[in-house]
């Protein structure tokens, strides 16, 4: 077994020898030679016409090896379309993650660019792509972010110095407040009463995503025995996608209290659409299993073209977050009634529905204005029939 070489590096002058004389390779090719040996035993070389060159780029070598952003050369040929390929199949993901990340992946311009060869520059032009194609902000954000998980695996193997997405800039997104929709409650009435004849059994679906906050594949995911119609309470448990059942999004299960009201429009629904007695039977289901969004989705165009109206089933989502706030719920409330991952989530997308600090001191001014303006009025009537006394 060949004994294990030491790291270490020189360079080297190929046109003479120790003692000055000239050698056998004198003239022939670059003069200087830099040649280090890494961690792993391997040896490395380059050559240069100048010295100085030699040098600056075995010392960054030797800066890279003491930093940890080593990467040897033979291992940084590799392009992120051969390094993902391999890398995704060890991920756990769920069907759907795949194929998006897939698709980010499939849109870089930059695929076949070796590792060592990668640099910010490469990913700016991506990102510029993707804007001029007319991709809209939110769908670059996504496409970037999966892209990035995958250079910073590479990163994690030593195949990559350093995460060349880091520090790129991204198109600003909309602010919230500007980009969201969010129905009248006239309006969700009109979409309940639009649900007739072949839409009806959509109106339970409806009541659910605006007076619960389901995701629509959390509602397709719904069971009969996921209602309890005592308590009025709705559990959270999973969500149909196409092609599979999977745990609600971010691990989101949850328990939502609704009013009677809710439970009642759901009863109606399970009386007239549910038919049998096993309580694990779906909500809502085809002969092939329980809808999905492409079933859904259709119908719901349908629904909002009769009425008149433009909303999709998502800012019905946003009506109930809406909603919430008005009453008064606070930050965390919100957010485990709408099951994001955390308050940060809820803050991002519906901070600019809470109150600002100027309206709650309005309020509590004007409050206090009137307290002492009842105060008054009632001491001076009080003076008053003490005076015709």
């Amino acid at each position: 077994m060949a004994q294990k070489r030491n790291p270490r590096s020189s360079v080297e002058d190929r046109w003479h020898r120790a003692d000055g004389s000239p050698s056998k390779a004198y003239a022939k090719g670059k003069r200087w030679r830099a040649r280090y040996v890494d961690e792993q035993g391997q040896d490395h070389a380059r050559s240069f016409e100048r010295k100085t060159d030699a040098s600056r780029w075995l010392n960054e070598v030797i800066a890279a090896q003491v930093t940890g952003n080593y990467v040897d050369p033979r291992r940084g040929a590799i392009t992120l379309k051969t390094f993902y390929q391999d890398w995704s199949q060890r991920q756990v993901w769920v069907r759907g993650t795949l194929a998006n990340v897939d698709l980010a992946v499939r849109s870089v311009t930059f695929g076949d660019v070796p590792f060592n060869d990668l640099r910010p520059s490469h990913v700016e032009t991506w990102v510029k792509d993707m804007l001029e194609r007319g991709l809209q902000p939110s769908t670059i954000k996504t496409r970037f972010n999966s892209v990035r998980a995958v250079l910073r695996a590479a990163e994690r193997d030593r195949l990559l110095p350093r995460d060349p997405a880091a520090n790129v800039r991204l198109p600003r997104s909309a602010r919230p407040e500007a980009a969201m929709q969010i129905p009248t409650p006239a309006e969700v009435g009109q979409l309940m009463d639009g649900c007739t004849e072949h839409l009806e059994p959509l109106r339970a679906f409806v009541v659910v995503c605006a007076f619960a906050g389901l995701r629509l594949g959390e509602a397709c995911g719904l069971k009969v025995s996921d209602i309890d119609f005592l308590r009025g309470e709705i559990q959270v448990a999973r969500q149909s996608q196409k092609g599979e059942i999977r745990a609600p999004k971010y691990g989101s299960s949850r328990t939502l209290y609704v009013p009677q009201e809710v439970v009642t429009e759901l009863a109606e629904h399970v009386r007239k659409f549910c038919p049998g007695d096993d309580p694990d039977r779906w909500l809502w289901s085809t002969a092939k299993g329980p809808w999905t969004a492409d079933i859904v989705q259709p119908r719901f165009v349908r629904l909002r073209e009769k009425v008149g109206l433009g909303y999709t089933i998502h800012h019905l989502r946003h009506y109930y977050a809406s909603g919430l706030i008005a009453a008064g719920c606070d930050v965390v409330t919100v957010q485990r009634a709408m099951g994001h991952q955390d308050a940060t989530t809820t803050l991002r997308v519906y901070s600019h529905l809470w109150p600002r600090a100027e309206d709650r001191t309005r309020r509590a001014s004007a409050a206090m204005f009137a307290e002492s303006t009842a105060d008054a009025l009632r001491t001076g009537t009080a003076r008053e029939s003490s005076d015709l006394r």
